[in-house]
């Protein structure tokens, strides 16, 4: 006997909600994340969609976990880099930076290299290790002045992190090169370059401005906050594993079948 096919529809709908929430609404993409688990704990994409739910609600172990499991359902490197930004997310940057020394990144297609590298500079700043953060973010992928779908981010981890070694005439110019490559708007490197510059957008709402949006001097220099961007493309990598195709319904009566065989057993 075979699952109904509602229920694989269910499932389905369910991680398709996933993909959909992940970054407006990260809570209620874990609660439907949840729902499609305990409907079927042994697909693949169901763990990982629930991975990745539980990642951007900072559930780190849980994350970890999932993705472990999807790993060994698929034999895959591609959750490599995530994996080891959920050991920087438990405060082990040290096993971060193991795992970036391990057979598995050259696996890894470039993209996935690249957030490797990130992930690794992230947890030599967990550690302190500034200076050596920046020479891991150094690369043919950040010297290229090729724009990929990486480059913005790349490129602000190291203004960010040029800035946080006091190298500042150097992280204005990273900044800058943000910009070019970011056209999404997916960082802000733009407020951060405008904070060097002493500029400050003000509220078009606000009630001390003679002209509202008009860029006002100010004295106070921020202090930029500390961190690399490693945010994985989750919303991407859930749909491509959420696809509502009959190669998750098959996979979802399958397992129904070994079950149900089990049990008449």
């Amino acid at each position: 006997m075979s699952l109904p096919k509602t229920l694989a529809e269910d499932v389905a709908r369910n991680l398709v909600m996933v993909a959909k929430l992940i970054d407006e609404d990260p809570e209620q993409a874990y609660a439907y994340s949840r729902i499609a688990l305990r409907l079927a704990s042994r697909v693949a994409a169901v763990r990982e969609a629930a991975g990745f739910a539980a990642y951007a609600t900072q559930k780190y172990a849980e994350a970890l976990a999932e993705f472990r499991a999807a790993r060994r359902m698929t034999g895959g490197v591609d959750l490599w880099p995530v994996m080891a930004d959920c050991e920087r997310g438990l405060g082990r940057p040290e096993r971060a930076m193991a795992m970036a020394g391990e057979p598995e990144v050259q696996k890894l297609d470039k993209a996935g290299q690249v957030e490797m590298r990130l992930v690794a500079a992230g947890a030599r700043r967990d550690m302190g290790q500034i200076e050596a953060a920046i020479v891991t973010l150094q690369s043919p992928e950040l010297a290229s002045n090729s724009v990929q779908p990486w480059t913005a981010r790349l490129r602000y981890a190291y203004a960010d992190a040029l800035l946080s070694a006091g190298r500042e005439d150097e992280a204005r110019e990273w900044f800058g090169k943000t910009i070019e490559a970011d056209k999404d708007g997916a960082t802000d490197a733009s407020d951060r370059l405008a904070e060097l510059d002493g500029v400050e957008f003000v509220d078009a709402m606000g009630e001390d401005e003679d002209e509202p949006g008009t860029p006002v001097e100010t004295g106070a220099d921020a202090d930029a906050e500390a961190g690399v961007a490693v945010d994985v493309d989750v919303d991407d990598d859930v749909e491509a594993d959420v696809d509502v195709d009959d190669d998750i319904n098959d996979d979802i009566e399958a397992e129904a079948d070994d079950k149900n065989s089990h049990d008449k057993g």
